[in-house]
């Protein structure tokens, strides 16, 4: 994974006044846009990422910021991580916190349902509502919301493509301890 065109970016640490910066690195599925303080990770996004995050907030680019993070990222992609990490930080709302950090707990290579995270979460009649909450998932991958299916088991909805997330799926079983 490399940065692309690393020449045109500011010096390395270079942070907006809130602190905020971003790093591209390049991935067997594409590039991802690393955000957050060039430590803590805020926000991993694909390039035509739905929902779409204001790049405008993502500050300036620092291609040595989130060293870690491309390390585990690198590890991830060749087959040899199954879990991350890295210092993340998100928003959003209680139930959309617990719904991230159910989605923490699905081993790499398995799959669950929104109904069955709902379950898992207290909240079984709430399928739409963990639909919803994973769909707002700001951190891609290191939050493994690709491991969510539909109740028959189709992989649609995942903010980098449906594509994405059959090969990030694809690519866990095959590398699976």
């Amino acid at each position: 994974m490399t940065d692309p065109n690393p020449s045109a970016s500011p010096p390395s640490g270079t942070t907006t006044p809130s602190g905020r910066c971003h790093r591209v690195l390049d991935t067997p599925v594409g590039q991802v846009t690393l955000v957050g303080d060039g430590q803590v990770l805020e926000g991993l996004y694909w390039p035509d990422h739905k929902p779409a995050p204001d790049r405008s907030t993502f500050g300036p680019c620092a291609p040595e910021a989130f060293a870690q993070v491309a390390t585990q990222l690198q590890e991830y992609f060749a087959g040899e991580r199954t879990e991350f990490s890295v210092p993340t930080r998100s928003g959003g709302t209680e139930f959309q916190q617990a719904v991230w950090e159910q989605l923490r707990l699905i081993p790499a290579g398995e799959t669950r349902t929104y109904g069955q995270v709902a379950a898992a979460i207290g909240r079984p009649t709430a399928v739409r509502a963990v639909g919803a909450a994973n769909s707002r998932n700001p951190l891609s991958v290191i939050v493994p919301c690709h491991r969510v299916v539909s109740a028959s088991g189709a992989a649609h909805g995942y903010a980098g493509s449906v594509e994405t997330k059959e090969w990030l799926l694809a690519h866990e079983r095959r590398h699976r301890a």
